[in-house]
């Protein structure tokens, strides 16, 4: 005991101010008492973001990136590599399972008022790290230089082609006049350095910035606003050790469903990794359907739901952006939808389902039926944004308790 506490004190004494953040991030940062199940999806992305660098370290060790060899090499991997099949089924498995905590966090942040004030930041915050997660996952994605890799490498990088000066820009994107081996390489170092480099220093600014103001609650209310003799919140408990232990029984579900989506559904039935995504790439022959990964599926939905080329763009980029500005599209007197009026509450249930079909929609093809179903799904999604501001103006929401309800 004594070896342990001069070692900590030898630590201390050499580089204090790690005490001093695990004090203020973890040991003294109260959190409130009444956390519940849609609170595990925060610590779960960083957990998957873990799994991911782990893996896609691995995955560099035998994978080449060239045109002519990086196919041959995920074989390589699949096949002759020791358990590399594990770790490319645990890559591929962890950027789908990535977006489903990722959209059910945001999804959270939505029910209960989260990026309301004092809280803009965190959410911008968290959308900046969203946006480039998905550029990450697209750069990832034409990695293996399968069929669907290629083309929808094509489809995606021709959507730049209607800005201004859009010729010269796709040009610039593609390292050539069309997708080669240039192209490969770029996004390789971009998905491999730059842009996790990018996304672990958000995922720090993100939780700084929540730190700072302190973590809503299902109640939506100040924790700060009643403290003891001591200055600590009645409605609150330290994040350390409660919620370092209450969260590892979320990991360990979460693992679980991991690893069983991993050993039995690796492909997810096509929808995790598409089967023409088994074929090399070839600029000669189109995949008889170009479909999205399912997590783009909603925006890509929205974009082919507009019949002009541009105005699609404009409308996917669009349903992004209005994102980032919904601390301000909000303007209800409370932050929770337990509080807020009935139509709210409706609309915000409503929006959930509408985005998972959405999301459907941008995987199938593109019938008559199916684009009718995805305009109306689009006029709903944008519908929710128009909706917000003016929702104060006709409905009456519930009184909000002073203190925090349902605690531990």
């Amino acid at each position: 005991m004594n070896e342990s506490k001069g070692f900590a004190a030898w630590i201390d004494s050499r580089m204090p101010t790690l005490k001093v953040l695990w004090n203020d991030h973890m040991a003294e940062y109260f959190a409130p008492k009444n956390f519940n199940f849609w609170y595990y999806f925060g610590v779960l992305s960083l957990v998957v973001l873990v799994i991911q660098l782990i893996t896609g370290v691995w995955l560099l060790m035998s994978y080449e990136a060239s045109a002519e060899g990086a196919f041959a090499s995920v074989e390589y991997i699949m096949r002759d590599v020791e358990l590399g099949w594990i770790i490319r089924y645990a890559h591929s498995t962890g950027a789908s399972l990535f977006f489903v905590v990722v959209y059910m966090h945001m999804f959270r942040g939505l029910i209960y008022g989260s990026y309301k004030a004092p809280r803009e930041l965190v959410w911008v915050f968290g959308m900046t790290i969203y946006l480039v997660l998905m550029a990450e996952a697209f750069l990832g994605y034409v990695l293996p230089w399968g069929q669907m890799s290629y083309w929808g490498a094509q489809v995606i990088i021709s959507l730049f082609s209607v800005m201004p000066y859009g010729d010269l820009l796709t040009e610039w994107i593609r390292g050539d006049f069309l997708i080669s081996g240039a192209t490969l390489n770029r996004f390789f170092a971009l998905h491999v350095v730059a842009v996790p480099l990018v996304i672990v220093a958000l995922v720090v600014m993100h939780l700084l910035a929540l730190h700072e103001v302190g973590s809503n609650n299902p109640d939506g209310v100040d924790i700060k606003k009643h403290k003891d003799e001591n200055g600590k919140p009645l409605d609150g408990i330290p994040f350390h050790p409660y919620y370092t232990v209450h969260d590892l029984v979320g990991i360990v579900v979460f693992l679980m469903v991991f690893c069983t989506v991993l050993f039995f559904f690796p492909e997810g039935n096509g929808f995790m990794l598409e089967y023409a995504n088994f074929e090399p790439a070839n600029g000669l022959k189109t995949p008889e359907h170009i479909a999205p990964v399912w997590y783009f599926g909603a925006f890509y939905a929205i974009l082919r739901a507009v019949p002009d080329k541009l105005l699609g763009v404009i409308a996917m980029g669009a349903a992004i952006a209005v994102l980032f500005v919904l601390p301000w599209l909000d303007r209800s007197p409370v932050r929770s939808w337990r509080y807020k009026g009935i139509v709210s509450r409706i609309y915000i249930v409503i929006f959930g389902f509408n985005f998972a079909l959405l999301t459907w929609l941008g995987t199938q093809p593109a019938t008559e039926l199916l684009t009718l179903i995805a305009q109306i799904a689009s006029v709903i999604y944008f519908g929710y944004f128009v909706f917000l501001p003016l929702a104060p103006k006709f409905e009456k929401t519930k009184p909000v308790p002073e203190r925090v309800t349902g605690g531990h």
